[in-house]
């Protein structure tokens, strides 16, 4: 069995691609998927040269994150998988606004406990938000982001990497083939980069 371990904002659309790309991985190929948080918001705090769309898109960017900081502190990290699932569903395809009632919808979903809702609002878990994030884009680099995913295959050798970018989401069999040539171009010792530029949207209507 090989562990992606995914480390995502639930607002960023190419992180809710890849991170439904991995589930779909699942399903064709022996890989057993792990979600983490990590924050958009933090990861460009102080930064210069933001376009002011984008500073105004990361605003309410900690409400989400520390949200799912919070549930996993309380209840594991097993239970990110289906708080993601239905926070993304909302944000990304239902287009719900950033707020305490999508916290309480999301929340109420998987079964936990909409209290949680309260986080949104607080730093209480912004330590453990910040250990969860600096893990994430240790191996990386932290002038990436997400999607973040670290691979350990049943040997324990581990490739960690950003991406992929990709869209629309890859199903079935052409989600496997993407695993495998992921696997095979993060596995090279010195590959750094291969890129083209993007000629869609993340999320299609």
């Amino acid at each position: 069995m090989t562990t992606a371990d995914m480390w995502f904002d639930p607002r960023c659309p190419w992180a809710w691609n890849a991170s439904r790309w991995l589930l779909e991985v699942e399903r064709v190929r022996n890989v057993r998927v792990r979600f983490h948080v990590m924050s958009l918001s933090v990861l460009n705090e102080g930064r210069e040269g933001l376009e002011e769309w984008y500073r105004e898109w990361l605003k309410p960017g900690m409400g989400p994150v520390r949200v799912a900081v919070a549930a996993e502190q309380k209840f594991g990290t097993e239970v990110l998988r289906d708080l993601y699932t239905a926070l993304g569903t909302r944000i990304h395809h239902d287009r719900a606004p950033i707020d305490r009632a999508l916290y309480v919808a999301a929340l109420t979903e998987v079964g936990l406990p909409v209290e949680l809702a309260d986080a949104a609002d607080s730093t209480d878990h912004d330590d453990a938000l910040l250990v969860s994030h600096q893990a994430g884009l240790e191996p990386v680099g932290e002038d990436l982001g997400t999607p973040t995913i670290h691979v350990t295959d049943d040997t324990g050798r581990r490739t960690a990497f950003f991406g992929p970018v990709v869209a629309p989401i890859p199903r079935g069999e052409e989600a496997g083939r993407l695993w495998d040539g992921v696997l095979l171009v993060s596995g090279i010792d010195g590959f750094f980069e291969l890129k083209r530029a993007r000629t869609r949207p993340p999320i299609e209507r």
